[in-house]
């Protein structure tokens, strides 16, 4: 079946429970699991709070805290299911790409993700990565919702 899973997450309570079930699918086919989070680099103009509120240093340091907490939980998750978990933090302006681009760098064959499930105006507004990575990516993807 599958041996390698890519699980993104933004450490959101959806993410987390896509995080979860991958996991577990994982435990049940014997599969290895990378788990990523991507984060925005930083941008001297931008509308995001963690951007807006601070100086590129302390802005890479508190995204790489909230990463690193992130994954961490991802680790022990996967400790406590006997599944082996490794993790990636990545910076890129695309998370989709980046989500992408990594499952291929990692030879996973399957991305399991989280959806909101936004519909209509909010998902053209807020845009989906997870519709991107399903319309971009050439492994199969399993999404959680």
């Amino acid at each position: 079946m599958f041996r390698h899973i890519l699980i993104p997450t933004d450490g959101s309570d959806l993410a987390t429970q896509a995080v979860d079930k991958g996991i577990a699918l994982a435990g049940a086919t014997n599969a290895d699991v990378t788990v990523v989070t991507v984060t925005g680099p930083f941008h001297i103009l931008s509308t995001g709070t963690m951007q807006v509120e601070g100086t590129r240093a302390s802005y890479d340091s508190d995204a790489t805290a909230h990463a690193q907490k992130i994954l961490k939980a991802a680790c022990d998750k996967g400790s406590a299911a006997g599944v082996s978990v490794q993790t990636r933090h990545l910076w890129h302006d695309n998370p989709s790409r980046a989500i992408i681009d990594a499952a291929l760098a990692d030879g996973c064959d399957l991305i399991a993700i989280a959806s909101h499930g936004r519909r209509g105006v909010a998902a053209a507004v807020m845009g989906s990565q997870t519709a991107k990575i399903l319309t971009h990516s050439k492994i199969p993807v399993l999404v959680y919702r």
